[in-house]
């Protein structure tokens, strides 16, 4: 394995190791990464003793490019250099109280400090002290587990699960990033523990969740998150989705696996997490808004209106950020039917022009999860959608490139209003301002300032 070990940082880790007299490992993601054939920047380093000192020393050796933290508190230190993060720390073993998923902590030894690893696929390491650099410890067959792509706790995974339950969370993350198959016994355990998943605070639940949104499949992680039953504890409103219900003979779509295809196709184009976001709640409010009409069979009106009303509920819930992003999400939410109904329908300019002043520089996006939304089987179907989307596409383009609707800015603001008509803060301001947008979206005026002049002249003798 020193093969792999041909970095200047391991040479200097190796003798600072040696000079201290202390037993050194890397050990964790970055031995895994090697045998997955992926490059990783994060290095973490085990000590049996010593591991601050050892960092310590390591950023003697390094000079002032290196920069070092101490966390005393936990017995751990962090070295930084280049595009290096170093953890060390020294060999633990931990035991944990029932109510509580911080362990009680006792230097051990590298035995102990494997056993703590979540997967096997974690608990490789390898050494870096002079006796045994590059030499692999491999006790519970991680390498193997890695050729065979199986996800397996190192000790009984009842035990592994229970003391840590954000590591249900994990081993589904990493089943969804690596392709992996979560041992039997395991998911089993996964199922068994779902409950403990309460002492584990929502940040951290979330970061696991972004982090199976962001992979190459997402709908793998939330389909066993679902089979697992963890997904009802954590996103009960997601799983209000599942099921179908026929009446008189018609059936809507399972509006569960519906999303996660939508989710799956968004995943091909973008990495961006919040149009894959979007792409999770398009259809969330359709089991409030669902009724079946004896004339149209199923029906989810309003579902995108009140779906974007969800969000911020949603987004406060889960922890994720109440700003400028979960806007984007709200309002892709909300028009995700608009482009819809523009392909199926002669495109007016003014519906166009509208799509562009409440898309503004999102209107790719959207288009992207409109895109997205077609998850029919029939072949046919999927091209004319696609060909009609792309009429839609041209049109934007076309009427953006000769009105300048996207982020759109009154060609007369409110003020100036206040100041022609001699008007104080009030309605009439606001409507003097709304029928000026609507007259340029609908196309009556062109967006100029002296045509916005003369319309808002004659409006105010209706208005004013």
């Amino acid at each position: 394995m020193d093969k792999h070990l041909t970095h200047p940082i391991f040479k200097t880790l190796s003798e600072c190791a040696n000079q201290l007299g202390v037993d050194a490992y890397v050990i964790g993601g970055f031995v895994r990464d090697i045998y997955l054939g992926r490059s990783s920047k994060d290095i973490d380093v085990v000590t049996i003793g010593k591991g601050i000192e050892l960092a310590e020393l390591v950023h003697q050796q390094l000079g002032h490019e290196a920069h070092l933290s101490v966390f005393k508190t936990f017995g751990t230190a962090q070295v930084k250099i280049n595009d290096l993060e170093i953890e060390f720390v020294g060999a633990r073993r931990e035991s944990y109280n029932h109510d509580s998923r911080k362990p009680i902590v006792e230097n051990g030894s590298l035995t102990d400090d494997q056993n703590r690893r979540d997967f096997t696929i974690n608990a490789l390491a390898i050494g870096l002290s002079k006796s045994n650099f590059g030499k692999l410890l491999d006790p519970f067959d991680g390498v193997n587990d890695i050729e065979c792509k199986i996800i397996r706790t190192p000790l009984e995974p009842d035990i592994t699960y229970s003391d840590d339950p954000l590591r249900m969370m994990r081993a589904i993350r990493f089943s969804s990033q690596l392709g992996f198959t979560i041992e039997e016994k395991s998911l089993e355990a996964i199922s068994k523990n779902k409950n403990r998943i309460s002492i584990v605070s929502k940040e951290r639940i979330t970061d696991e969740l972004n982090k199976i949104i962001l992979s190459p499949i997402p709908s793998v992680g939330f389909k066993l998150l679902s089979d697992t039953g963890l997904l009802q504890l954590i996103f009960p409103e997601m799983m209000k989705l599942h099921g179908v219900e026929t009446i008189n003979g018609k059936s809507h779509k399972d509006n569960f696996y519906h999303t996660l295809e939508v989710l799956d196709n968004v995943a091909k184009k973008s990495d961006n997490l919040w149009l894959r976001w979007s792409a999770i709640l398009h259809d969330i409010a359709k089991p409030a808004t669902k009724r079946f009409e004896t004339d149209h069979g199923w029906t989810f009106h309003g579902h995108e209106d009140k779906g974007a009303r969800m969000v911020p509920k949603i987004f406060e819930s889960l922890r994720l950020p109440l700003n400028e992003k979960m806007k984007y999400v709200q309002k892709l939410v909300l028009l995700h039917l608009r482009p819809i109904v523009l392909a199926k329908t002669e495109i007016s300019d003014s519906a166009i022009r509208r799509v562009l002043f409440e898309a503004g520089d999102d209107v790719e996006d959207l288009m992207a999860l409109c895109e997205a939304d077609i998850t029919t089987k029939n072949p046919n179907k999927v091209k004319r959608y696609l060909q009609n989307f792309e009429l839609v596409r041209d049109r934007l383009k076309e009427l953006e490139e000769k009105d300048k609707i996207r982020n759109w800015q009154p060609p007369v603001s409110g003020e100036e209003i206040m100041e022609i008509f001699q008007l104080q803060p009030c309605k009439k301001v606001g409507d003097l301002k709304n029928a000026l947008k609507d007259a340029i979206l609908d196309g009556v005026i062109p967006n100029e300032r002296e045509a916005a002049l003369a319309f808002l002249s004659d409006k105010a003798k209706e208005i004013v």
